[in-house]
């Protein structure tokens, strides 16, 4: 793509909320159930049925905007969204429109060291649609069938500012707002599931330019990586596109992530497409100050407050904590281990570079599913840093740990794997290493420094990991300087 052209991104996510019922019946929300159990007259659209708003639902939607600093607005209502889709059993979609419940915040992001704000438009409250299964690719289908289980299911969309500028900028506030709805138990955040979904809006201008260019919206987007991918390719489309000429067409397009590009769905609606109008069976909501400083009191520690203590309390560097604190299962369960422990630092390394390479981050399930206790993963820790064992038998242990979640001492105990820091024992596997290895040895008398790693590591082979790497060191440095 030409450096001459400005990307404006702007994101929409939408979060269906943890309540137990719909947005505007009894309905179950339970993901899972068979196809087309959890409806009813109401959720179905039958004549003669009125909507009920879900409170609960409405109090998660104050307590996000209070988390990314919108102004909830005192007075608002649900309107109709009239468009026709299979998924749609009314034909309509009971929104939020002109007075949505909260606007103007932001969320402040990190990418590469640099710090930037991007503002939020809106957040409103709105009911989800049905899903639609189909037979085959959507391109090749015979036939679709649809299940109305997700249809009024509460759903929240937060519409960014066209405030993002690149796809890393995107990743990271997707991220970020993950984590603030995890964090607040509104959403579970499993964009597989579809419990959290985002349309990304695209558009390039020129480079310093005040207009805007046309914008494009992405859908189909299901993991971090997917949005970014799906981004990054639409930014080099639409950047050829112009280069040659051609004019870009306002469309909806949808992310394939097996052929790694867009394809066009359909061209995109305006607002007036809509016909939105407020809805006649819902009274205007009237949300009190008193209802909103209730529901502040309820707030948590967020995201951005638990960085900022992470680094202060256990002195993590801004990556780790920052890593640490996506997820609030991988932080709670970091802040278990490192609450007592002498080293958290080295708990933080287990945590990011051994759990997360088998627990997925975006899983808040998962973690509470890991075989290793956190009080296991700092009694591993513990042995490392008495000399009990090496940090390469720990790796061992940690393995064995995860497939039979006994703690490392038992582990260890059982299978002899107590670290060996016996000089006497030591010095004889070092003077064979040395008579073995006699032109390595005079390779690092000559200067050759890298040589004194190898003959650490051929020590520490013969000694199956056991040796400690500290007495090796002391004693090779004290026989080569005798040579």
């Amino acid at each position: 793509m030409s450096a001459a052209y400005d990307v404006v991104i702007g994101l929409e996510v939408h979060a269906q909320l943890l309540t137990r019922t719909k947005m505007f019946c009894g309905c179950s929300t339970v993901f899972g159930a068979p196809p087309n159990t959890q409806t009813c007259p109401v959720c179905q659209g039958m004549p003669g049925t009125l909507p009920v708003i879900n409170r609960r639902a409405v109090e998660f939607g104050i307590k996000t905007s209070l988390a990314i600093d919108c102004t909830v607005n005192k007075d608002n209502r649900f309107a109709r969204k009239h468009y026709y889709y299979p998924d749609m059993p009314k034909n309509y979609q009971i929104s939020q429109y002109e007075e949505p419940l909260a606007e103007h915040g932001h969320l402040d992001i990190e990418v590469d060291g640099a710090a930037r704000r991007i503002g939020i438009e809106r957040l409103h409250l709105e009911e989800d649609v049905g899903k639609l299964i189909h037979e085959g690719s959507l391109e090749t289908a015979q036939s679709s069938q649809v299940d109305f289980n997700r249809a009024g299911v509460p759903l929240m969309e937060i519409v960014s500012k066209p405030d993002i500028r690149t796809s890393e900028e995107a990743g990271a506030y997707l991220r970020g707002l993950r984590a603030i709805v995890v964090y607040l138990g509104v959403c579970d955040g499993n964009m597989e599931e579809g419990s959290l979904r985002c349309d990304a809006n695209i558009s390039l201008k020129r480079a310093g330019a005040a207009e805007l260019g046309t914008k494009v919206e992405v859908k189909n987007m299901n993991s971090f990586r997917n949005v970014q991918h799906a981004l990054e390719y639409e930014i080099k489309r639409q950047g050829r596109a112009l280069d040659a000429g051609e004019r870009i067409v306002q469309e909806t397009r949808l992310w394939d992530p097996d052929k790694g590009q867009t394809v066009s769905m359909r061209s995109k609606e305006f607002a007036h497409d809509y016909r939105y109008f407020p809805e006649p069976d819902l009274p205007p909501l009237n949300v009190e100050a008193r209802w909103i400083e209730a529901v502040r009191a309820t707030l948590p520690e967020l995201p951005a407050a638990k960085r900022q203590r992470f680094t202060k309390v256990y002195v993590l560097n801004a990556h780790d904590a920052d890593v640490a604190t996506q997820s609030q299962g991988v932080a709670d369960y970091f802040e278990e281990a490192a609450k007592k422990s002498s080293n958290p630092k080295a708990i933080a390394n287990w945590v990011l570079n051994e759990v997360l390479r088998v627990v997925p981050l975006d899983d808040e399930k998962a973690i509470t599913l890991f075989p290793i206790k956190p009080a296991n993963l700092k009694g591993l820790v513990t042995l490392i840093e008495d000399g009990t064992i090496s940090g390469k038998i720990a790796k061992d242990v940690f393995e064995k740990m995860y497939r039979s979640g006994e703690d490392a001492r038992t582990i260890v105990l059982r299978e002899g794997l107590t670290q060996v820091a016996d000089a006497g024992a030591l010095g004889a596997v070092v003077d064979g290493v040395l008579a073995e290895h006699a032109k390595v040895a005079l390779d690092y008398k000559a200067g050759k420094k890298a040589a004194l790693g190898f003959l650490v590591g051929q020590v520490m082979k013969a000694t199956a990991g056991k040796a400690s790497p500290g007495v090796v060191n002391s004693l090779l440095a004290e026989k080569l300087s005798k040579l």
